[in-house]
């Protein structure tokens, strides 16, 4: 893959991304090692920010539904919600070695049906709770990490030119090794600067409210036009439904509402200045300004997830976007490549770290009754096994790779096209 030869640049696999160089302002991840475009400017560490900024607030108003049911799925207080999902699963055992059901199916009907129950008895804009201290920590959180990582990428490959490469004729910016350390460095820097708000979306996600005038409890899912129970102990049902699903919906159809009743950490006061503010306030006045930190253990060992991710991305891009030295890759075939690497890189990075993501989750979650339930991240993850056995680390997974994965293929992709465009 070679530059363009024209005086009027194009965005090819090298227009986003190609130059290696040592110097700290010229941080763009490259994609071959070919020699630098000549007409190709250097991009500043703030336009790597800019960019990157963008694509994290695309990713996060996409997909914030998912990001609610996530955190409910991972947290114990709503854990209620999933128990029909279980007790289904029970009563489908006979008939899902016939169906060539696994326990993933479970993981996706419960999500869906989580989806449902919030529009149902909170109303379609609980789908969106927490959703502005997500846009206002994406700013920060995207600059942060788009900024150190390729300005660090850089400066790393400087003072240590000799790093260990894949091929011949790279750079040391095309070493792993800086790629990893670099990632390191974005991801702690990013995981301090931005806890306090990820504390606060968490505990407005965590506050279920139901609305004024809910529709009855059989209302809040959709069911089987019938279902009874048949001779085995299984339920019988007329829908078009598979059965495992139709199960699902008659189960949970089935169990009492109990929202009403979950542990909250709504705010009843209303102010002007919006339930983020309320939230922030209120975790101040209980916890202390420590309160806002909460979760900043687990978050420091998600750092892994970010190094993985720009590990692999690095690589997959690099490789999906090879082509002959004399042959310019088009638009279409680039956006897809940078769609399937980054991708691929978060859901093989998500899939090997979530468990820090759950335990996360419960360090944020507020007192009950006064009670703090998870003080610390290895107590937390001992209590988290003993309780409710290793398959609650992986709860809410299946929403949360809904989400993720195509955030990070928005991101990435709106990154590399802003960064394309300010490089020419």
């Amino acid at each position: 893959m070679a530059a363009s030869g024209s005086s009027s640049p194009s965005l090819v696999a090298t227009s986003s991304s190609s130059i290696s160089s040592a110097d700290p302002s010229s941080s763009t991840p490259p994609l071959s090692v070919a020699p630098p475009d000549p007409t190709k400017k250097k991009l500043q560490g703030w336009q790597h920010s800019a960019a990157g900024s963008l694509g994290g607030m695309a990713g996060a108003i996409v997909t914030s539904p998912f990001d609610v049911v996530k955190t409910r799925l991972q947290s114990d207080l709503f854990r209620h919600s999933a128990q029909p999902i279980k007790a289904a699963a029970e009563a489908a055992k006979s008939t899902t070695a016939k169906t060539g059901v696994s326990g993933t199916l479970y993981q996706f009907v419960d999500t869906v049906y989580l989806i449902r129950r919030i529009g149902v008895e909170e109303g379609w804009k609980a789908l969106y709770k927490g959703l502005g201290p997500s846009l206002v920590g994406i700013i920060p959180a995207r600059a942060i990490n788009f900024y150190f990582y390729p300005t660090s990428k850089a400066y790393l490959a400087k003072q240590f030119p000799n790093a260990p490469t894949e091929q011949a004729g790279q750079t040391a910016e095309d070493s792993p090794v800086i790629h990893l350390s670099a990632a390191v460095i974005a991801g702690i820097m990013t995981a301090t600067g931005t806890n306090p708000i990820w504390v606060v979306k968490t505990r407005l996600q965590l506050s279920a409210r139901r609305k004024e005038s809910p529709l009855p409890p059989s209302s809040a899912v959709p069911t089987p036009a019938s279902a009874a129970p048949s001779v085995g102990g299984a339920m019988k049902t007329s829908s078009i439904l598979p059965g495992p699903i139709a199960r699902s919906a008659a189960a949970l159809a089935s169990q009492p509402t109990q929202n009403a009743t979950a542990p909250t950490a709504a705010v009843t006061s209303k102010s002007p200045l919006g339930p983020a503010v309320n939230m922030t306030m209120d975790i101040l006045k209980k916890d202390g300004i420590r309160g806002l930190y909460r979760g900043l253990s687990a978050s420091y060992l998600g750092v892994s997830e970010g190094v993985i991710q720009w590990v692999l991305y690095e690589r997959l891009k690099r490789l999906s976007t090879s082509t002959s030295p004399d042959r310019k890759q088009s638009l279409i075939s680039y956006m897809g490549s940078i769609v399937g690497a980054s991708g691929g890189a978060k859901a093989v990075a998500s899939l090997i770290t979530y468990p820090h993501e759950v335990v996360r989750t419960r360090l944020r979650q507020p007192a009950i009754n006064g009670v703090v339930k998870y003080t610390g991240l290895l107590q937390t993850l001992k209590l988290v096994l003993k309780e409710e056995g290793v398959a609650s680390l992986y709860g809410g997974l299946t929403a949360h790779m809904f989400r993720v994965v195509p955030n990070a293929a928005c991101m990435f992709l709106i990154y590399e096209l802003v960064a394309g465009k300010l490089g020419q």
